[in-house]
Order: structure tokens, then C-alpha cells, then sequence
């Protein structure tokens, strides 16, 4: 975590950016672009990390077992024609997987011929890292969302197995918590027979609060406290209920309605979606100031910058 916000170069003070996240190694993007001065504005990152994860090693055993066998392909006998990946941590349960077959021969992990679909550039970048020969065959970087995801694999998967006419099923790596958005897209009763595209459903990993949450948001909150203006960018649903205790809110026993309290923080809330937003307003009936309409660090820098200067006027 960053302590007292600095000064930017013309003098002015830099706004602090809370980012509820573990930053990135070796570089994070949301630092990178957050610690540059552009178009006239100033932030200063911190990183507040939230979620601790761990792999469910019985899945990744199972998914060892399906690359050995060669049972993700494109052939008739295929078990699944290919894979999604809409999180970053399951990238990473993959990528163990990978690493800890690596050597067994120079085809590894056999998915030469098949699709991999992914979320967005940042679920990308970390699979393109994912070594084989030739290189995994990405496709859905510009989606950006779920949904948007889901209509793009019943295009083009549907064309890359054009010559079957009952789809191959996908498996999808997913986190304990995750939309179901394209599972229900894919598997839609009112689509024609040919286009359904069966989704098998792999929890490789699980999400909690990290127990020392509450105690950094505090110090991170405590040590800005004098600043005018600031902003908290939420990642994940899981956790908002002390982030926003943090805060300063009520939460209702029996609604879960969130209230200010009397010792409420000035800080605006910025969300990196809509699965965020939406989990705020039905949960805590509280709606964020700002959601980015793309969920990368360039979404969330134009839509704090545009409320900024809107407000600023």
C-alpha cells in the first residue's frame, strides 16, 4: 500500500486511488496508467488487497488428466472442443497445471487445434504467457464482458465446428463465485439444435476476504483522511460488505441496506463492471458513482476522470 498521497509536478495534490486488488506481478496496468499525469489529472495508486484464493486441487488433477489424454481437441472423440477463461485466477490454475506437465513432450498441453476463449486483455495476456508449440489459439479479447463473450463463441464456435452438427461441449475454468451468464447463453432452449453449445462448469479455485482487509482499509483510509477527494475502485462483490463498512455505512441486519452513518468517509466508489454495480445496488441497495464501461484500467481512468470533470465545472 502507497501511505500520504504526493504532490504531482505542477504542485497540485494528487488524488488517491484506492484499488481493492492485489497488484500485479511484475507490473500492474492500473499502476502504471493511475501514476502518470494525463490530461490534467493527478492520482496516486494504492493497492488494497482483498480476495485470497486457493486452487481446488482435485479440479486441477482432473484437468491434468484431460490434457494428458488429449481428451480437448477437435476430433470426433473429443471430450471438449475447447476452453474459456473469463478470470485472471483461473488462468492461473491452468498455467499450474501446464507448468507441472511441462516436458512430457514437445506437444504439450495438445491444445493446438482448438479454441480458447477469453474475456478481455487482461485474461489474455496472461494466457498468451502459457507456453506451447505452436502458440495457444486466443480469440475474445475485445469482448470485454460476459455476456458480449457468450454471443461471440455462438458465432464462432458454431463456424469453427460448422461440420458437426451437435457442437463439441466447452469447459469452463471458473472461481466458487461467477455469473452464469454464459452457460444460460450457450445452452438457451429457444436456440436451434445445431448452434447449442453444451458448457461444463470446473471450479479450480476459491475466493474470501483476506482477514487483514478491514485493519489495511483502515490504515490506507486513516492515512488519506485529510484529503478532499478520493476514490475506491471495487473489483469483486466479495468483500464489499467491509469495504463499505470501512467506509463508514450502516448495513441494515435484515435488508442489508446500506445508510450512512456518523462516521462517514468522503470517497466516491468506482466499480471495475457491472457484476460489481449490480451486486451493490441489489445487495446494499447503494449505487456506485461511477461503473467502467470497459472492465480494464482504461475504463476505470475515463470514468472517474468524466465524473471528476463533470463535478469539477
Amino acid at each position: 500500500m502507497a501511505g500520504e498521497p504526493t504532490s504531482s509536478p505542477d504542485g497540485s495534490k494528487k488524488v488517491p486511488v484506492l484499488l481493492l486488488k492485489t497488484k500485479s506481478s511484475p507490473t500492474d496496468a492500473y499502476e502504471e496508467l493511475f501514476s502518470a499525469p494525463r490530461a490534467g489529472f493527478h492520482f496516486e495508486p494504492a493497492f488494497v488487497p482483498v480476495l485470497q484464493h486457493c486452487f481446488v486441487e482435485e479440479s486441477l488433477s482432473r484437468l491434468s488428466q484431460l490434457l494428458r489424454e488429449k481428451r480437448i481437441n477437435r476430433g470426433a472423440n473429443n471430450e471438449y472442443g475447447g476452453l474459456i477463461f473469463t478470470s485472471q485466477r483461473a488462468v492461473e490454475a491452468f498455467a499450474k497445471v501446464v507448468g507441472e506437465g511441462q516436458g512430457r513432450d514437445e506437444s504439450w498441453p495438445h491444445l493446438q487445434d482448438v479454441p480458447i476463449y477469453s474475456v478481455g486483455p487482461a485474461t489474455t495476456r496472461a494466457l498468451r504467457a502459457i507456453p506451447q508449440s505452436p502458440p495457444l489459439r486466443i480469440f475474445g479479447e475485445h469482448t470485454g464482458t460476459g455476456d458480449v463473450l457468450a454471443q461471440y463463441i455462438l458465432e464462432h464456435y458454431g463456424e469453427w465446428y460448422r461440420d458437426r452438427p451437435t457442437k463439441p461441449p466447452l469447459l469452463f475454468l471458473v472461481g466458487e463465485q461467477r455469473r452464469d451468464i454464459i452457460p444460460k447463453t450457450l445452452t438457451d432452449p429457444a436456440l436451434p439444435a445445431n448452434t447449442l453449445i453444451g458448457v461444463d462448469e470446473m471450479i479450480v479455485y476459491g475466493t474470501g476476504v483476506m482477514i487483514s482487509f478491514p485493519r489495511d482499509f483502515e490504515n490506507i483510509l486513516s492515512s488519506t483522511s485529510d484529503e478532499p477527494r478520493r476514490w475506491v475502485v471495487v473489483f469483486s462483490p466479495t468483500g464489499c460488505d467491509s469495504m463499505l463498512r470501512g467506509l463508514g455505512f450502516v448495513l441494515d441486519e435484515k435488508t442489508g441496506r446500506a445508510t450512512r452513518g456518523s462516521n462517514q468517509r468522503n470517497a466516491r466508489i468506482a466499480t471495475i463492471g457491472p457484476t460489481t454495480r449490480d451486486y451493490l445496488i441489489k445487495t446494499f441497495m447503494l449505487e456506485p458513482d461511477v461503473c467502467a464501461a470497459k472492465p480494464s484500467p482504461e475504463g476505470v481512468w475515463e470514468a472517474i476522470t468524466q465524473f471528476d470533470h463533470a463535478t469539477d465545472r
